[in-house]
């Protein structure tokens, strides 16, 4: 036990010394504040938009487009022909032009003309438009309060019940997952980055001969327990440094946001998930690092091999935002119950909705069965592999090498 806690100081010391840790450590706060700074510098320096007004001229061939004219941020001005408005428009008179048509009954279609270069025509503009067409067309026959009524885009408030019928204290909000996502986001970072370290520093200590001296004092198991611990510990001490640092940063971006991050609300067992997600993670990272740095004779190799299980890690922040009104798709259970993918996957779940009581128990399980079998192979693949050097064996020989170790 004290050769394990001798490695634990000793590693722990060199990973936080390091300085891609220290750089990364403090990138992500300062890059924080950094977006939120030029957003604030951005809202100042540009003026608000609602004090401009447009001049929209338009020419009426049916003849009924004569009221509602004025539509808050867009005056509509008349003209007799297609010829004046022209005029007018190249004089600066007006900001564009549309033409209703005879037949604009039939075909539901008008021409817009501009001086600007868009794609298409903002859809803003598109619905004060609308909303000018259709308030003349109905004019006669519905009222202006039905009208009103009609225009009016539906608000949908969506009110979340307790199983005893009362009004739950957790309700769905869009800030809910603002919190979850950043920890999806850091736990990946801090996944990857760890593993990169261990098969780092496998994969030094291999080039330079330096794991024969360790060898001779220490046992397998104690030397791999001894980085595992470490490299976790730093990367824990990440965490809690980026999450210390979030609520000064979610502060200062909701004052440049209005406010909108005050609605925010954190799942009540977000905290607990959030250390058994992070701890069986990293276990689960490192047994995959140890194994890699086991059969490579380079850190560079090694790296090259541990992409193939990081990208991996990363398919839930790929797919967050196409699954994300799909909260219960058989996609996100089963990248909340595969052992790779479960660690992020379950904490952005947490932001959007509840997750199934059977769902939790077998992430878990599921999670944690990877981790004893990869700490039962990831030790007899190092131990097989530990001194070769040169040529990386084949799959087959790592199978036949668990057979016979």
């Amino acid at each position: 036990m004290n050769k394990v806690l001798l490695l634990f100081k000793h590693e722990f010391i060199q990973a936080i010394k390091k300085p891609g840790y220290i750089i990364l450590t403090l990138l992500i706060p300062v890059l924080a504040l950094v977006v939120i700074g030029v957003v604030h510098l951005f809202s100042s320096m540009i003026g608000p938009a609602e004090n401009e007004l447009s001049r929209v001229g338009y020419v009426d061939e049916i003849g009924i487009f004569n009221a509602f004219t004025d539509q808050g941020l867009i005056q509509f001005v008349p003209f007799i022909s297609e010829e004046v408005a022209f005029a007018a428009l190249l004089d600066s008179e007006i900001d564009e032009i549309i033409i209703i048509p005879s037949d604009f009954y039939t075909t539901i279609s008008i021409q817009r003309y501009t001086m600007t270069r868009e794609l298409e025509t903002p859809v803003g503009k598109r619905s004060i438009i609308g909303s000018f067409l259709t308030r003349n067309m109905l004019k006669d026959d519905v009222s202006p309060d039905l009208i009103d009524a009609v225009l009016t885009p539906l608000k949908l408030n969506i009110t979340r019940l307790d199983e005893d019928g009362s009004v739950s204290d957790s309700q769905g909000n869009i800030g809910n997952i603002i919190i979850p996502s950043l920890y999806a986001f850091l736990l990946s970072m801090a996944l990857m980055f760890g593993s990169n370290s261990l098969i780092s520093g496998l994969g030094e200590e291999k080039e330079s001969r330096l794991i024969e001296v360790l060898f001779s004092s220490v046992s397998v198991n104690q030397m791999l327990t001894g980085k595992v611990l470490a490299l976790g510990a730093a990367g824990l001490l990440q965490v809690l440094l980026w999450l210390a640092s979030s609520p000064l940063i979610l502060n200062l971006a909701s004052s440049v946001l209005g406010g909108f991050l005050m609605f925010i609300q954190i799942p009540s067992n977000f905290i607990v998930f959030g250390v058994i997600y992070f701890v069986l993670g990293y276990l689960l990272f490192s047994m995959l690092a140890v194994t890699i740095g086991g059969i490579v004779s380079t850190a560079a190799d090694g790296h090259n091999l541990s992409m193939l299980y990081i990208m991996a890690g990363y398919i839930p922040l790929w797919t967050f935002g196409a699954f994300i009104n799909f909260p219960e798709s058989p996609i996100w259970v089963v990248l909340s119950l595969f052992p790779i993918t479960a660690p992020t996957q379950t904490m952005l779940r947490l932001g959007v909705s509840d997750i199934p009581a059977w769902q939790m128990v077998s992430s878990i399980g599921i999670l944690v069965l990877s981790i004893a079998i990869g700490q039962y192979l990831s030790v007899k693949i190092f131990r097989t592999f530990m001194l070769m050097y040169g040529k990386r064996p084949k799959v087959k020989e790592i199978f036949r090498a668990l057979k016979t170790a």
